[in-house]
């Protein structure tokens, strides 16, 4: 069986879905795609159904073994088709002995890159995400055959220009409090909440390490409870941690809030030496904002 021939791998291109849940008590961690917004539209483009898609990071490099159409929504690393620029937030029918391409970064940090019908992989947990430090998922090495089946050539079709975001925009990061904000004065949290905070190198699929005003609890630990998606831990140096998609499962640092999902997504297009700055949300907005996000993918093109 063909699909895919690996002729590169790239950066870091792993197997992605929107993750694994229920899995937590046996300290398995989420992991699944660290943009869904970019995933969902490369699966709604084909009318996928929460199949998996390829995470991309630059530099991978793919020959077509099997005709099909594809799709790539998110950051925008030069897609090519044999040598030749292709646009993205659309679909492409792809022909036996083409050449996929990601070769350079211009903007945002991923993209995803889906094919009709979802590669033909077993799943891990109920979940076809990856992730490394558990040894579940695919990351792709070279030569590696990733297979689907032929499907005919069907009407290209494009993400509205509307949904399509600018990467290159300021973040402002939407925080519900913490339960445990009380472990901050109210100086502190003016301190956060006014500031501007840098990512640093010591970020990555499982949490960002950010450098900027420092902020202290007035409680230097509690007891290990579970951590959600988006959760603000700050340690004993006073510098925020927003955990992201392979956090642990449980962590022991005091919480100022938690980063609303749907921007946990934007944040994952930013690259290091980037700045965000934070902004509270109360929970009635946060679920309205949130539930509108997904709205928009139960909508016909």
């Amino acid at each position: 069986m063909k699909g895919f021939k690996v002729l590169n791998a790239g950066l870091f291109s792993t197997l992605q879905d929107q993750g694994r849940d229920g899995y937590k008590h046996l300290g398995i961690t989420q992991s699944g795609a660290m943009d869904e917004y970019a995933y969902l539209w490369s699966q709604k483009l084909l009318s996928n159904q929460n199949t998996n898609a390829i995470e991309v990071m630059v530099g991978l490099k793919l020959q077509v073994e099997v005709a099909t159409s594809i799709s790539v929504c998110g950051a925008d690393l030069s897609f090519q088709i044999n040598g030749l620029s292709k646009a993205i937030w659309q679909t492409h029918f792809v022909e036996v002995g083409d050449v996929l391409s990601f070769p350079k970064r211009v903007t945002g940090q991923r993209a995803y890159l889906s094919v009709q019908n979802g590669f033909k992989l077993e799943k891990a947990y109920d979940s076809y995400a990856t992730t490394l430090k558990e040894d579940l998922g695919v990351k792709l090495q070279k030569n590696d055959n990733l297979i689907y089946e032929a499907t005919q050539k069907k009407v290209t079709k494009r993400v509205p220009n509307k949904y399509v975001p600018n990467y290159n925009e300021p973040l402002i990061l939407r925080v519900l409090p913490s339960y445990q904000n009380h472990y901050f004065s109210k100086e502190e949290q003016q301190k956060f909440f006014n500031s501007d905070y840098e990512i640093t190198l010591q970020s990555d699929r499982m949490g960002a390490k950010l450098k900027g005003e420092s902020i202290r609890p007035n409680k230097g630990g509690i007891i290990s409870e579970g951590i959600a998606f988006g959760s603000i831990q700050v340690p004993a140096d006073g510098q925020p941690v927003l955990l992201l998609k392979e956090r642990q499962t449980i962590g022991g640092y005091p919480k100022i809030g938690t980063v609303l999902a749907i921007d946990c997504f934007r944040f994952s297009q930013l690259a290091v030496g980037d700045k965000v700055r934070f902004e509270k949300i109360n929970l009635e907005s946060a679920r309205k904002k949130t539930l509108d996000f997904y709205s928009i993918f139960k909508r016909d093109l």
